[in-house]
């Protein structure tokens, strides 16, 4: 039975449960955060510090800047759908994901240690370059690792509580990350114009060295589903593009997951500049205002999840960040702190509820295609969302240079607190308004999301039949008999 057929067929059910599928242990829920901690470590610590260090620090212009977050967004556009259906079409003894999760890792260490090693002093073309390659290839390796991670999640169980579960150790695994991402390269980047940045390389180095492990002790404790690797017909790629881009359940989703990541990286991107410029206080404080509440949102997704399932919930979470964020726009000063905790309790949402909507989608596909194609989904989701995760910063650089913002690298290195009084107002909009009516258009999005209460339902059902059937398929494949794979296939 096809879950492509219209939703006024489907019968009239509850809500599912989500208890019908695959069960993990709970070490593997643990372990499997893991991976989040490393690479959102040095994700974030590459976010929140690539604007500030290169244009602030090194003094990159903003023109420089912008036309390298240009070519990046192209690399983006050639590398995540050809890593995802690369790891959709592997077949090997030991899975057709893991082993790029291990490969890939030391890639990653490196690259990113690389990234701050441009040299300072130099001209712009050449600061330009040393970034460019440098983000290039900590690109490559960060997709590689990621999408299989992503795919992982719906692939590892059909349950909707399992792959909470897994979502979860991801998510507080990967705030944690997040955290020392954040944490770190503010505690060792020098705050005035005579320190060295030799403290700064030696953490950025730790940093890469730590994700690498990180990643490999997922890698070493998750076992891939046989009845995927073996029996899962392999695809040609146009094929592939062609039935993902036809799903209206994706392209709904990666509408709205655009807006999410524009958010979420305009506002890490601007979060050390509305510390030490508006705000003026440590930012330790500021990241204890939007982590701690981004914490206990967290945990209750789970709670919300159950009562209006997944899309209705993740709509919750995304109005409650918008307006947190609008807060931060409109707020004086003494309340930006709350605004912005507000918004980190929201961010809870897409930071939790995401992968799991994705789950979904690749669920309905799967009774279209009879394999299950994570990695051509999550690349090209990242295909179309990741230029936001390029604009963002861009916008963040070109409002700043248009208000009349002064670097410290103008200044000996010393921080500008005099600032011409456009900048404040452009930070409040970078780290607000923008974000905050984005989010606002990301809810509104996901009300069309049509994968929901008995439709929803009727996916799940014929989903589980279909993987008895692999298995099936599988164990008269071991047996050697090729007229059992033939009759239930049929």
């Amino acid at each position: 039975m096809s879950a492509t057929r219209s939703k006024a067929a489907a019968p009239a059910r509850p809500l599912p449960t989500g208890d019908e599928g695959a069960v993990l242990s709970q070490k593997t829920k643990v372990l499997f955060g893991f991976a989040a901690l490393g690479t959102n470590t040095v994700l974030n610590a590459f976010l929140v510090m690539q604007t500030i260090f290169f244009q602030d620090y090194l003094g990159l212009g903003a023109g420089w800047f912008t036309a390298a977050m240009v070519i990046y967004s192209i690399w983006n556009a050639i590398n995540d759908p050809w890593f995802g259906y690369l790891t959709d079409n592997t077949r090997s003894s030991r899975g057709r994901r893991l082993p790029y999760m291990r490969y890939a890792a030391p890639v990653l260490a490196f690259s990113f240690f690389l990234i701050w090693l441009a040299p300072p002093g130099a001209s712009d073309g050449v600061i330009f370059a040393w970034m460019l390659v440098a983000m290039l290839l900590f690109d490559a390796a960060y997709t590689v690792i990621g999408l299989v991670y992503s795919a992982l999640v719906p692939e590892l169980s059909e349950a909707e509580n399992e792959r909470s579960g897994l979502q979860i150790s991801f998510s507080l695994f990967g705030l944690l990350g997040t955290l020392i991402g954040f944490v770190l390269p503010d505690l060792f980047r020098p705050k005035q114009g005579d320190e060295s940045l030799l403290p700064f390389y030696l953490a950025m180095g730790a940093l890469g060295v730590f994700a690498m492990l990180a990643v490999w002790i997922t890698a070493a404790n998750v076992r891939e589903r046989p009845e995927f690797v073996q029996v899962d017909p392999p695809m040609k790629l146009g094929a592939s593009i062609r039935h993902t881009l036809t799903s209206k359940s994706f392209l709904i989703l990666v509408a709205a997951n655009w807006m999410s990541i524009l958010v979420s990286t305009m506002v890490i991107g601007s979060l050390l500049y509305l510390a030490d410029y508006v705000l003026r206080i440590n930012t330790m404080i500021l990241y204890a205002s939007i982590f701690v509440p981004l914490i206990i949102g967290v945990i209750c997704t789970t709670y919300v999840r159950r009562r209006v399932g997944v899309a209705r919930a993740e709509q919750i979470f995304l109005v409650i960040t918008a307006a947190g964020l609008i807060g931060v726009w409109l707020a004086p000063r003494e309340l930006i702190l709350p605004c912005l905790s507000v918004a980190g309790f929201g961010l809870a949402g897409p930071q939790t509820l995401t992968n799991l909507l994705f789950a979904q989608v690749i669920d309905e596909d799967e009774l279209r295609t009879f394999a299950r194609r994570e990695g051509a989904f999550f690349g090209i989701n990242a295909l179309l969302t990741k230029p936001a995760q390029q604009i963002a910063p861009a916008v963040v650089a070109l409002l700043l240079s248009s208000a009349g913002f002064i670097p410290r690298e103008a200044n000996a290195g010393v921080l500008v607190l005099d600032q011409p009084a456009a900048v404040e107002g452009a930070i409040r909009m970078v780290s607000g308004l923008i974000p905050g009516a984005a989010m606002l258009l990301g809810a509104l999005i996901l009300s069309v999301y049509p994968l929901k209460g008995g439709y929803l339902r009727q996916v799940q059902e014929e989903l589980l039949a279909l993987h008895a059937k692999k298995r099936e398929i599988l164990a008269g494949r071991q047996a050697g008999d090729e007229k059992t794979d033939q009759t239930i296939r049929a």
